[in-house]
């Protein structure tokens, strides 16, 4: 099992470039439920504001999300890490978002799957392995 951030889970969603690349980490995950908030944000913003996705098509990734939700993905509560994200927020310049999801890498001892280059790299020198 890997946890797993949000740009990981939108890219691969919303299909963005290396999207399939990901699918090998895809099968187990575990995330903090602050990921719904920002995929469906995500959704809504190709949909709205970039015309990326129309409302179809923005469904299905909404749907298709969802199941994985239910079957993949195991989310916890962002309570749970919030007081250690906003130490590692504090001490690196990350936002408490990001920071989330490396306290639950911490905290949880698992590897970190990102796409966010400065977030991999904090990662790393908290001592988190990340992927891929």
């Amino acid at each position: 099992m890997i946890a797993v951030d949000a740009s990981a889970v939108i890219a691969f969603f919303l299909r963005e470039e290396g999207w399939k690349d990901l699918a090998r980490y895809m099968v187990r995950t575990v995330s903090v439920d602050h990921v719904v908030k920002e995929f469906y944000n995500a959704v809504w913003k190709a949909t709205y504001l970039r015309n990326r996705l129309n409302r179809r098509q923005a469904e299905e990734a909404l749907r298709l999300f969802m199941e994985y939700l239910s079957k993949n993905m195991e989310l916890k509560d962002e309570i749970m890490y919030v007081n250690d994200s906003y130490r590692i927020a504090l001490s690196t310049g990350l936002t408490i978002y990001d920071s989330l999801y490396i306290a639950l890498a911490v905290k949880e001892n698992l590897p970190l799957l990102t796409l966010d280059q400065r977030q991999r790299a904090i990662a790393r020198k908290l001592g988190i392995s990340t992927v891929p």
